[in-house]
């Protein structure tokens, strides 16, 4: 696209008042303090870089689009200027003609230019040339600068009107970048996001299958909860809920890694203490720190869905509900520790009785950790139980279920949940 020479510009509408900028939010938190000094109530300042400013006054008087007189330093070479940066300098006036710092290449014509881009990543810079050298600036825009200007044909007025301008054009710019930085985020959390919240591979399989999840406060999409279940050829139900320590990216692309290789493992035929401590070794690999580590509960349902094994490494017990009987947790007297916490350990596979009809509900400990009433303690493993009995009796069922049971810890804290939830359910009615 042509770059139009100041002088022939139009002021934009910004700048004459008859628009508002528009509110930028979100970015680095200096980034945002420099932001805050660009606003209307502030003085503009601009830093002029300029080999002998003093010999070749090129800086008219200039004033605001509020009248106010626009501040002046100036800088003879580019290691006086870095002294002079400052978080209250808006714009920067660059002569092409300054050597840059340190190069031998000549051939580079814009050397001084990239080196102040370098500098000053969050100042606009307008670039100051020779009138017959309009190619130059051009080129100079196309690098980074903000706009160009010709030293022969400097005014108070056309300055004062191209600095505001670049000054407004930077902030334009960095709003679009955060704003594509915020929608790369996005993509990267709903891909991390599907590797957390798998499609169960329970094709033939007679149970039913509900799971629910719900990031923490501080998290929008991701956490380190993870869940996945699979139908073996054999016939055999396999799931597991698992949760990483921490809460962010890295410990949500752990998660998804311990899910994926969990399912592999168990389609090559791998189960209970065999298949953990393989995961353990994964952990070990693939985790960024030593002091990470992941709890995990995995099932294995026999193929006449009336018995299965159950493993827990560090993790709290399912619950079970039958008919006629109280809902209730399952053993967890051989509980192992989490994975990443003891090389060489062991995971007791427990074979556990279900019954002709049941509903087995697995969960992280975020389910468990919510506030409660005036003197905030926590709900705990026997307040869960004692709320899903309730809801069960009151009919509630599958996802309708889990559904009540989050929203309803939720409640009961007051407001969102610090710390991720993850909830499956399977159910066999015959």
């Amino acid at each position: 696209m042509p770059v139009p020479v100041p002088r022939q510009r139009a002021i934009p509408a910004v700048e004459s008042g008859q628009a508002q900028a528009a509110p930028l939010t979100g970015g680095p938190l200096k980034e945002e303090a420099h932001r805050d000094t660009t606003s209307a109530g502030a003085t503009l300042t601009l830093l002029l870089i300029e080999d002998d400013p003093a010999g070749s006054p090129v800086v008219p008087e200039m004033f605001d689009a509020a009248g106010k007189p626009i501040r002046v330093r100036t800088a003879r070479n580019l290691t006086e200027a870095g002294r002079l940066l400052t978080d209250d300098v808006h714009c920067i006036l660059l002569d092409l003609a300054l050597p840059a710092p340190g190069r031998g290449d000549t051939d580079d014509e814009l050397a001084v230019l990239r080196h102040v881009l370098q500098l000053a990543p969050r100042h606009a810079v307008l670039a100051l040339t020779a009138s017959a050298d309009a190619e130059r600036g051009a080129e100079a825009v196309r690098v980074g600068a903000q706009d160009y200007l010709f030293r022969d044909e400097l005014d108070g007025r056309l300055l004062s009107r191209a600095i505001r301008y670049a000054v407004e054009r930077k902030r334009s710019e960095g709003a679009e970048r955060r704003l594509a930085e915020g929608r790369l985020r996005a993509q990267e959390n709903r891909r991390l996001e599907r590797g957390l919240l798998p499609t169960p591979l329970l094709e033939g399989s007679a149970l039913r299958f509900a799971a629910r999840y719900r990031p923490g406060r501080s998290r929008a999409l991701l956490g380190g909860d993870f869940y996945d279940a699979v139908r073996t050829p054999d016939g055999t139900v396999h799931a597991m809920i698992g949760d990483v320590c921490g809460h962010g990216p890295d410990e949500a692309a752990l998660g998804v890694e311990l899910r994926i290789a969990w399912r592999a493992l168990t389609l090559a035929g791998l189960c209970g203490d065999e298949l953990l401590n393989t995961l353990q070794q994964v952990l070990e690999h693939e985790r960024a720190d030593e002091e990470i580590f992941a709890t995990l509960c995995t099932v294995d349902i026999a193929p006449d869905g009336r018995r299965a094994g159950l493993c827990l490494a560090g993790h709290p017990a399912p619950l079970v509900a039958r008919p006629g009987r109280p809902a209730g947790l399952l053993p967890y007297d051989n509980n192992g520790p989490a994975l990443g916490l003891l090389p060489g350990a062991r995971w007791p596979r427990m074979q556990v009785e279900l019954g002709r009809e049941w509903s087995l509900m697995l969960y992280t400990d975020g389910l468990i950790e919510g506030r409660v009433g005036a003197d905030g303690d926590r709900l705990g493993q026997d307040g869960m139980v004692e709320m899903i009995r309730r809801q069960l009796a009151e009919g509630l069922r599958g996802e309708e279920l889990l559904r009540a049971a989050v929203h309803e810890v939720r409640d009961l804290n007051g407001g969102e949940l610090t710390d991720d939830v993850a909830v499956v359910l399977l159910d066999r009615t015959p």
